[in-house]
Parts: C-alpha cells; structure tokens; sequence
C-alpha cells in the first residue's frame, strides 16, 4: 500500500524550494507553483508530492489537480 500523501505547511515549502514567501504566491497567480489547499479555517497546505514534483522539474511544471485553491 502506498503512503498516503503528506500535507505540508508553508514554512517547509519555503525550507525546500528557496523561494521567499512572497514569489511562492506570484507564482501561484501565475500558475508555475503548486497551489495550496485549505486544510482548516486559518490554515493551508501543499500536497507534498506536488511540492517534490516542483522541485524536480521547476521550469516544466504544470498543475494535475482540479481544485485545491485557496484563492
């Protein structure tokens, strides 16, 4: 059975991408960044797969995910 995917929060998203806070949302806008889901009423997250995809191959990403916009 696979290992069920990890939510990750906004600090661990800046600690593996190098990316400052505020490019991290322009990319978002932009589409070229994974975006975040709500997880509670004041909270976000990423997918972490979605984060390691980025990661992998940040020039050729595109979004999979229908959905999961905070926007």
């Amino acid at each position: 059975m696979p290992a069920p995917d990890r939510i990750v929060r906004l600090n661990t998203v800046l600690a593996r991408t190098g990316l400052s806070r505020s490019t991290i949302y322009r990319k978002i806008a932009e589409s070229t960044f994974p975006a975040q889901m709500r997880i509670s009423i004041n909270g976000a997250g990423w997918h972490e797969s979605d984060i390691n995809r980025w990661v992998a191959d940040p020039v050729s990403w595109r979004p999979t995910r229908e959905g999961g916009d905070v926007r």
